[in-house]
């Protein structure tokens, strides 16, 4: 079975566990980094992090955007959605397909 994990403040990602679920609470940009990091390494297929905490480390995140795994997934985190999961949903669908037919906005 994959291994799956949520990364992100401890209010939203405790809930996870209670899933299965491995779960990281962090507080910093680089306890952030350093998550995705050690779970990819270890061979995590998913990765669930906030948006919050998405946003911040976008750098790391980037890294892996051509690899197979870990699929790093944004996630709003408890206090709400910022909108950055739906964005990046929408550019990879724009990526893989050419258009954007999913979010088209008519005028």
């Amino acid at each position: 079975m994959p291994q799956i994990a949520a990364i992100g403040s401890k209010e939203t990602v405790l809930a996870f566990g209670a899933l299965g679920l491995t779960v990281v609470p962090v507080y910093t940009a680089e306890e952030a980094s350093r998550a995705v990091f050690d779970l990819a390494s270890q061979g995590y297929a998913v990765l669930f992090i906030t948006e919050e905490w998405a946003q911040r480390i976008e750098e790391t995140i980037s890294r892996y955007k051509t690899q197979a795994l870990p699929a790093i997934i944004p996630i709003p985190a408890a206090s709400g959605a910022t909108g950055a999961g739906m964005k990046q949903v929408r550019a990879n669908v724009e990526k893989a397909i050419g258009a954007d037919i999913l979010f088209k906005e008519e005028g």
